[in-house]
């Protein structure tokens, strides 16, 4: 475990490609490895297939896996790192035993109440109390034989470092002297298992059937471990968890502190030449070689999208609902007209800071209250938007579903934006903003918006907001926002549960059904602003130091969300949806200058833009861009979709649709969804027809129609003094500009 498990450039690069094929063989033979089906499929008939297909691949090496013993520092080591982060964040670091050792749940579940609940000793202390942090974090990392416990902290930018690792260290010191209360040790243990439950909803996936049951077996030789690691979360007593604290977490620690600043110099890989593409007689030769036949295709059932119920409460909200019954675990989103188009134009961020206050704190509920009350029923009450939708959202579990919708009626219709937790959310609000600022992910994503729409037009958002104005926001400000937005005019309720809605619409009925709306007049958002006139151009934004660059692209089409959208879907399927998509097959694959190119149409009900992001090498900056360039007017122009791309995209679309509603999360979505563009209930069982019906002429057509390669903005983030030489070459206007200043705000009350 000494390594990082993506490894070294270093190593890397002295690597050849009979090192890379010795590794294969020696482990990843048959001998070892675990393979599961999980699914509608059953053992009498998937044994002879696994037969057939894997029984005669020869073993391979036997694997003994090596030995690995909880290693102690004789002394605490400290590490100081330095970056482009918004501030300073602390950490500790301690080696633990590993996956299957008796103390893993004990350490888990003291990791969850140190710093992992919502309401842990660190949040409730650092974060609300003293305010001198603006998260923090602790838990346990698993590995095989031994694991990392975790504890850290990020500073509010203003404070003394030092007073925030004095105090961390005092904290978890008397943690593990004291050891966690039974409560502390019942909510975090019902988190845990609930959280486990929901994710067994998925056949595969992270947390689902299939990952359960294979790491069982690769584990510990037992695919059904799982489950006594579940009665063991349900077993654990709080002298268990203060024992195997005060034994793993009394050792010296390491420390990292990382602050803002340059980082020191990394290396780089090599530069690799572009493979040449394989000859067609090279490929038929290895094809010829490899022996074993692909099966065809079964015969694949058709999705049946879950039957949607539909019902109004007594003042009008309309409910939409689907039974689902994979686990006993309901989802209830509370969906309203707002999204991030609804923020003033003067006051981006209004929204978001709004959305971070309605769980902390109500009329009758503190923060910490609503905390521990969503960990001790096992629901999670989150808050998002979309660009036209605002969503506050309940996971609960059945049994405690009543509960649970008490919790989150209150917490939608009475939040308190108490002075203190306004100041301590919008603290946390400006670091992620001023973090952005420094992230050339999250400068391209606030920089494009404003370009394509002009800065007056809703969509012209980034969805946290301007630092100016967010700073500006007051109690006042929130309560008028929400009493416009978040109001039960405004508002529609998805459900999926696996109770029947008979039982459920009382529920909703007792909870939703008797609010009223204030007086305030209800909300509306304005397009009026025109939409600026498209030009080609590039915004450089020069950040300094960049080890690449990246680049944004995007253009608003002539569309809108309600318009019939699968066919330009579908051609950017083929342009720059997906991995065998061209742009990623030539910039990524081809020409390896980037890890992985993106084309998106992104959905908003008054317009649709189509965006091209694509990180690139900083030295093939203007080179990655001319490609991209080139390969959209090629789309476009003569070189349309090909007929084995056309196969190729309807087959995957087509059978990729069964295994897309397999949880209730994505129902909900595609409920809301429908409504949102306003389609039929069974939208998405229609849609293999609407697949299969697809021609070339058809999806050439959407793409011509909808991108005008001469109304691309591109915007690209790197180091000026490297990339716009290059850029000075595609005949293109470049405008540079400096980065946005540092948005993190200087502390304020507790711990200056």
């Amino acid at each position: 475990y000494r390594h990082s498990t993506i490894g070294s450039m270093a190593d890397l690069d002295a690597a050849s490609l009979a090192d890379v094929k010795q590794w294969f063989r020696d482990n990843y033979g048959p001998n070892n490895a675990v393979l599961v089906l999980a699914g509608d499929v059953n053992a009498a008939s998937a044994r002879p297939l696994v037969e057939k297909y894997f029984g005669d691949i020869k073993r391979g090496p036997v694997n003994e896996p090596a030995k690995a013993a909880v290693p102690t520092l004789t002394a605490p080591k400290t590490v100081v790192m330095k970056d482009r982060v918004a501030a300073t964040s602390v950490s500790r670091y301690w080696p633990v035993p590993g996956l299957l050792d008796e103390q893993l749940v004990a350490l888990d579940i003291g990791g969850s109440v140190l710093g992992g609940l919502s309401s842990s000793r660190l949040d409730n202390v650092l974060v609300r109390d003293e305010k001198i942090a603006v998260s923090v974090s602790a838990g346990m990392i698993p590995f095989q034989r031994v694991g990392l416990f975790t504890v850290s902290a990020t500073v509010k930018p203003g404070v003394d470092p030092a007073l925030v690792e004095r105090r961390l260290d005092e904290l978890v010191a008397q943690f593990v002297a004291e050891g966690p209360r039974p409560e502390e040790v019942t909510r975090a243990a019902t988190t845990e298992v609930s959280g486990r439950i929901k994710g067994l909803e998925q056949v595969g996936g992270f947390g689902g059937k299939a990952v359960a049951l294979a790491e069982g077996q690769v584990y510990s030789g037992d695919p059904l471990y799982y489950k006594k690691t579940l009665a063991l979360y349900a077993q654990t007593s709080p002298a268990q968890v203060r024992q195997a604290m005060q034994q793993w977490l009394s050792r010296p620690p390491l420390k990292i502190t990382l602050a803002p600043g340059e980082r020191e110099a990394y290396q780089e890989a090599k530069g690799v030449a572009a493979a040449a593409p394989a000859k067609p007689a090279a490929k038929q030769q290895a094809q010829a070689a490899f022996k074993r036949q692909m099966p065809d295709v079964g015969q694949l059932a058709e999705l049946d999208f879950p039957d949607v119920q539909h019902a109004t409460l007594s003042n009008g909200v309309k409910v939409h609902y689907a039974q689902r019954t994979a686990v006993p675990a309901a989802r209830i989103a509370l969906s309203f007209d707002a999204g991030n188009a609804a923020d003033p134009a003067n006051a981006r961020g209004t929204q978001a800071l709004v959305l971070g206050l309605l769980d902390e704190g109500t009329a009758t509920r503190s923060s910490v209250q609503i905390a521990e009350e969503q960990e001790r029923l096992g629901a999670t009450i989150s808050a998002s938007a979309t660009i036209d939708r605002t969503n506050v959202t309940l996971s609960a579990l059945t049994p405690n579903l009543e509960p649970s919708l008490d919790l989150l009626a209150d917490v939608v219709q009475n939040p308190a934006f108490a002075q203190p937790e306004v100041e301590r959310v919008k603290s946390q609000q400006l670091t992620a903003i001023s973090q952005e600022l420094k992230d050339p992910n999250g400068i391209a994503t606030r920089t494009l918006p404003e370009l394509l729409y002009g800065r007056e037009h809703p969509y012209a958002t980034s969805g946290s907001g301007d630092a100016a104005a967010v700073t500006r926001l007051g109690r006042e400000d929130l309560l008028a926002f929400k009493e416009s937005w978040i109001r039960p005019d405004n508002m529609e309720i998805f459900a999926v549960a696996d109770v029947p809605l008979t039982e459920l619409l009382p529920m909703l009925e007792r909870r939703f059904g008797t609010w009223r709306a204030t007086s305030a007049p209800k909300g509306v958002k304005s397009f009026a602003a025109a939409i600026p006139a498209a030009r080609q151009r590039v915004v450089l934004i020069d950040r300094p130091g960049s080890p690449q660059s990246i680049i944004y692209g995007g253009l608003v089409t002539p569309l809108k969300g309600r318009d019939d959208l699968v066919d330009i879907i579908s051609a950017n399927d083929i342009l720059g949806g997906n991995f065998l998509s061209r742009i990623n097959m030539d910039l990524r694959e081809t020409k390896g200058w980037s890890y992985g190119v993106r084309g998106t149409v992104q959905r908003g009900l008054e317009a649709v833009p189509f965006i091209i992001s694509a990180p690139v090498q900083a030295d093939r900056t203007g080179d990655s861009l001319a490609a991209l360039m080139s390969n959209v007017r090629e789309f476009v122009g003569g070189k349309g979709v090909t007929e084995a791309e056309l196969s190729r995209t309807i087959s995957n679309n087509v059978r990729s649709l069964p295994g897309s509603f397999e949880t209730s999360a994505a129902v909900l979505n595609g409920m809301q969804t429908n409504v949102l563009y306003e389609r039929p209930d069974n939208y998405y069982e229609m849609l293999a027809d609407m697949y299969r019906g697809q021609t070339r002429e058809r999806l050439d057509a959407a793409a011509r129609r909808a991108i005008n390669p001469n109304n691309f903005v591109w915007v690209v983030v790197g180091e000026a003094a490297k990339v716009q030489p290059q850029l000075a070459k595609l005949g293109l206007p470049v405008e540079v500009r400096a980065a946005e200043a540092d948005a993190a705000p200087a502390a304020t009350g507790a711990g200056q």
